[in-house]
């Protein structure tokens, strides 16, 4: 693992920005409708199940998106979605309104949804095949810290201080320092390292079979 720091960083820095993001974005949704709210519990958890659903629709796009465009370019799309919506989004729940608070929840739940879909990939391909589970295994901390403590620090952040928006610039946060590393990640879709085999001749399978693995990629 001392010869794949840079790879630790990124794997780190993606499982932040998916971690924060699902967990503040959609498992914390139902908790923040009847705290800040002011949903009652069965209609919090109704708009927070329609959201959920809202994961479903928008993880085959997502992949789709990272297969043709790139692993880069659609982590770095979600980054800045991640950076310039939620505290918009929060707003939009804090009303009581129903139909703001569902599009505020959805529309988190899409960002969410995309930027898990496509680290779920993105993550493991930045190690080589054999040290890719044990890089997988540091890297992945970050879902403890950004996944599993954030919500409870946003309730707390949110009763300490009355800021109704916390959340949102929590999510917000992490992707602006997320941003730069997104930016700079080596593409690793095999469909853009790889050329068709169908339409590439004997000389460039050849040359293909011959060339190094890149050290990130798969």
């Amino acid at each position: 693992m001392r010869t794949q720091r840079p790879a630790l960083y990124r794997t780190f820095t993606i499982s932040a920005l998916g971690s924060i993001t699902y967990y503040v974005g959609i498992t914390y949704v139902p908790t923040y409708l009847t705290s800040v709210g002011g949903f009652a519990e069965s209609d919090a958890l109704r708009l927070a199940t329609l959201a959920s659903a809202a994961v479903i629709v928008v993880t085959p796009f997502a992949g789709v998106m990272a297969d043709r465009l790139g692993r880069r370019p659609t982590l770095v799309f979600f980054g800045v979605l991640s950076l310039v919506l939620p505290v918009a989004l929060f707003a939009f729940m804090t009303g009581g309104h129903t139909v703001l608070a569902l599009v505020g929840a959805v529309v988190l739940a899409l960002v969410a949804g995309g930027v898990s879909a496509v680290g779920a990939s993105s993550a493991p391909e930045q190690f080589p095949v054999a040290g890719r589970l044990s890089g997988l295994a540091v890297a992945t901390v970050a879902t403890t810290i950004f996944g599993g403590l954030t919500p409870y620090a946003s309730q707390a952040l949110i009763d300490g201080t009355g800021w109704r928006l916390v959340p949102g610039i929590m999510v917000a946060g992490i992707a602006l320092l997320a941003l730069p590393v997104l930016w700079r990640l080596p593409e690793t879709a095999p469909s853009l390292l790889v050329p068709a085999e169908d339409d590439a001749g004997p000389e460039s399978r050849r040359n293909l079979e011959e060339r190094p693995t890149p050290a990130g990629s798969s």
